[in-house]
């Protein structure tokens, strides 16, 4: 039995994402997937954590999360919540 990088993978649809299993090549379809996920179970505030590093993941998510028109803002975590390792994201009702 092979493992294909194409088979869904499972995860919680519970409003916080952690990025550090996945490849940044998967963020294009992860990150506006997880949000209409999230949307269907009415889920408004999301915390994306991408990790603190040299920060390239991080200016993928914001791009990402720029053109999201479901995206009503954005802003890094505070210190309780993962400070700039963490982004907080805030959808449109």
């Amino acid at each position: 039995m092979s493992n294909d990088d194409s088979d869904p993978v499972d995860f919680p649809i519970n409003g916080e994402l952690d990025l550090h299993t996945f490849r940044p090549s998967d963020l294009g379809e992860l990150i506006p997937d997880y949000i209409e996920a999230c949307l269907e179970q009415d889920i408004r505030r999301l915390r994306i954590i991408h990790g603190k590093g040299i920060g390239t993941l991080r200016e993928t998510v914001h791009a990402l999360l720029r053109r999201d028109e479901r995206v009503q803002r954005f802003q890094l975590a505070d210190q309780s919540e993962g400070s700039w390792g963490a982004t907080i994201v805030w959808l449109k009702h």
